[in-house]
């Protein structure tokens, strides 16, 4: 009889030291594996919903971009309509508000970020004092600038392109005077670091 209830005791006996603690281990390996799995998912969620918004902002930036230079005409002084024409900044005049005051607009390219700013006319005769320039931030990864070799935000070509390939895209010196059509082109990406790649959005527009 005693030996039988020993049998028992030590069929129905509690885990070992040694068992506890690989049991422990091994649940802590998998508490650890599992959290890595949501910590991970929430990270690519997190980048792709980013990569997302700022892809979103920058198209919203290229239409505004590409309606009010398609209306670009004389400032109230009188001055041209393109005022600067560079690789990564673009100036003009344009009445963006329809208020029926011309406003001056630069479109500039500041680190990794594409900003807009606006200067609206004023005193008789009406002036623009780069003092009173409103700046605002159109759209941020903007990963132009940073590329081998780096991509113009503008491009700019005469009224021939696209069958006068020798002169265009039109040379830094002709621009104020010869441009009849700008390409504007961004790429996007919030980390270059991981993927995905670089996303690139692209627009024409016709100066009047």
């Amino acid at each position: 009889l005693n030996s039988m209830r020993k049998k028992n005791l030590h069929k129905f006996r509690g885990f070992t030291l040694i068992e506890t603690v690989v049991t422990t281990a091994v649940f802590a390996i998998i508490i650890f594996s599992v959290g890595a799995i949501i910590i991970s998912g929430y990270r690519s969620y997190n980048y792709i919903f980013q990569q997302a918004s700022a892809i979103n902002e920058a198209r919203q930036g290229i239409e505004t971009m590409v309606k009010e230079i398609r209306q670009a005409q004389t400032g109230n002084d009188g001055s041209y309509p393109l005022i600067q024409a560079g690789d990564y900044q673009f100036s003009f005049f344009s009445d963006i508000d329809r208020d029926g005051q011309v406003e001056q607009v630069r479109y500039f390219l500041s680190a990794n970020s594409l900003k807009k700013g606006v200067i609206k006319p004023s005193g008789d005769p009406p002036q623009y004092s780069s003092g009173n320039e409103m700046i605002t931030t159109l759209s941020n990864y903007v990963r132009n600038s940073f590329l081998t070799p780096a991509i113009p935000v503008f491009t700019y070509y005469n009224g021939s392109w696209p069958g006068d390939a020798v002169n265009n895209p039109l040379p830094t010196l002709t621009r104020l005077t010869d441009t009849k059509l700008m390409h504007v082109d961004l790429i996007i990406n919030v980390d270059p670091n991981q993927p995905p790649d670089n996303y690139e959005l692209q627009s024409d527009t016709q100066i009047r």
